[in-house]
């Protein structure tokens, strides 16, 4: 579910009307940014509170002295006199002891990284910055560029309306935003993104209890959402009831994208995977994959529609020399399929095959691949193209690849993931996600929480591995290897 600044505020009004304390809150919201903090930087740096009057500050404030206990170094930027502190955030303010205060911007980083948590604004400012707002956070913005700062902002970015996602000028631009108790309806809008960054939910539970039904049918993706999807194996599980994944995949000059899907599906649980392949590429292929994978001959792609499986992933680095036979497959096989790559290409030149197929089907496009399936939805946000397309094919599921992946299907609410950085923009990628959601489907997961689970697992390992590399050097394979660490985190 999505709110808006006046449903949170009303959720927040019943909360404190039944004697749950304002101080209590802002004590659960700081405490929870910061252990938000230790997660995507486990060593402490430097930290630059950017403050306003309000309680966002106290929230700030409060993370702040949880993260001095860590040993982090901390600096403070006020936008007007500490003397107009809202009482809260003041008494949080004098608890804090040791903290530079500045009246102007650093020059020197005493110690990397250098993260700047953002408290100017809160959700209900509205408007242009005023002068003083706006000189700070363009100050933010250009640490950014000239210390590689990571800015964190607290609930929304300053100067972003927190409804309609559109950024003031000079808006806050965050590298992570950390929302509280429930992800304000701003945030995922297309506008929004490249100052949202990565989104996180800061859990309040005490405030669980007043929410109310809107109308609103989106589902942010938090692993507390994504664990009750997934399915706990007893302790006599065997590689049977694992799943039997079938990938087609890989042809000349492609073969690491069949090498990346079925790595991916192995990595995410498979109990059996097999690759189909032409015969001119067994031999190669046979050498590249993991010896955990079967690797399979066949003449005529249609084969498989004979053997035993519980899911296909097809597409990846397929070519289109015999696209009529996978495209028979995915119409016809009695089984869930994931079709990505090639065979979306190939499947937006027969638009009217997917209606024929009654078994659900899990398409995986990136943007220009979504444009060729859908060329009317050009002008429609990222969420409204993926719901009108799910309107247009009940049954089936659409995963639409991007900085804020959005999952729908007929009659469930949509699911934006939140998890990744802008090293994912490689090739190779999209080849682990069929991997992946072929592997998760196998298990008897739905597509649709499939989608929503290996979208979140491949972002969430990516971020892992940027834990001591730089992001921009992150590799398919890199994902691959950390997907154990991003599923013990479910």
């Amino acid at each position: 579910m999505l709110v808006t600044c006046r449903q949170m505020q009303e959720m927040e009004e019943r909360a404190f009307a039944s004697g749950i304390s304002p101080a209590d809150l802002m004590l659960s919201a700081g405490t929870g940014i910061a252990q938000l903090i230790r997660q995507f930087f486990p060593q402490p740096g430097t930290l630059g509170l950017y403050l306003g009057s309000g309680n966002n500050a106290g929230d700030a404030l409060v993370a702040a002295r949880e993260l001095q206990k860590d040993g982090w170094e901390i600096y403070t930027r006020f936008s007007g006199d500490v003397a107009k502190l809202k009482p809260l955030p003041a008494k949080h303010w004098r608890a804090l002891k040791g903290v530079e205060r500045r009246d102007t911007p650093p020059t020197e980083i005493p110690k990397a990284p250098l993260v700047l948590l953002d408290g100017l604004l809160g959700i209900g400012a509205h408007g242009p910055l005023r002068p003083h707002i706006q000189a700070l956070a363009s100050e933010m913005n250009a640490l950014r560029i000239s210390h590689r700062a990571v800015t964190v902002a607290m609930d929304i970015p300053s100067g972003l309306d927190a409804d309609a996602g559109v950024p003031e000028k000079d808006c806050v631009i965050a590298d992570i935003t950390a929302t509280v108790a429930i992800a304000k309806q701003g945030l995922v809008a297309d506008l929004a993104i490249n100052h949202v960054g990565r989104l996180a939910v800061v859990p309040l539970p005490q405030l669980a209890a007043f929410g109310q039904e809107t109308d609103d049918r989106s589902v942010v993706l938090t692993p507390e959402f994504l664990r009750t999807c997934l399915p706990r194996r007893r302790f006599d599980f065997h590689k049977g009831q694992a799943g039997r994944v079938g990938i087609l995949a890989g042809s000349r000059g492609y073969f690491g994208a069949a090498e990346l899907a079925c790595r991916g599906a192995l990595r995410a649980g498979a109990g059996l995977v097999t690759l189909f392949v032409k015969e001119d590429a067994y031999d190669i292929l046979a050498r590249r994959v993991p010896a955990e994978v079967m690797v399979k001959a066949v003449k005529d792609y249609r084969e498989v529609l004979e053997m035993r499986m519980d899911a296909l992933g097809i597409g990846p680095g397929l070519g289109f020399d015999h696209e009529d036979e996978y495209l028979e497959v995915i119409e016809k096989a009695a089984l869930p399929a994931v079709v990505d790559a090639d065979a979306l290409t190939a499947l937006s030149r027969h638009p009217s095959l997917l209606n024929r197929s009654t078994s659900p089907r899990l398409l995986t496009p990136h943007p220009g691949e979504m444009a060729r399936l859908m060329p009317e939805g050009s002008l429609l946000c990222r969420c409204d193209q993926a719901e009108t397309w799910a309107q247009n094919h009940p049954g089936h599921t659409l995963l639409l690849k991007g900085a804020r992946t959005v999952i729908s299907t007929h009659g469930l609410d949509t699911l934006i993931n939140t998890t990744g950085h802008p090293g994912m923009a490689a090739g190779g990628m999209g080849d682990v996600l069929t991997g992946v959601s072929s592997a998760l489907i196998g298990q008897g997961i739905s597509p649709h929480h499939t989608a929503g689970m290996a979208a979140w697992l491949c972002g969430r390992a990516a971020e892992l591995h940027a834990l001591s590399q730089s992001a921009e050097s992150t590799l398919p394979s890199d994902v691959i290897a950390q997907l154990g660490k991003a599923w013990a985190e479910l």
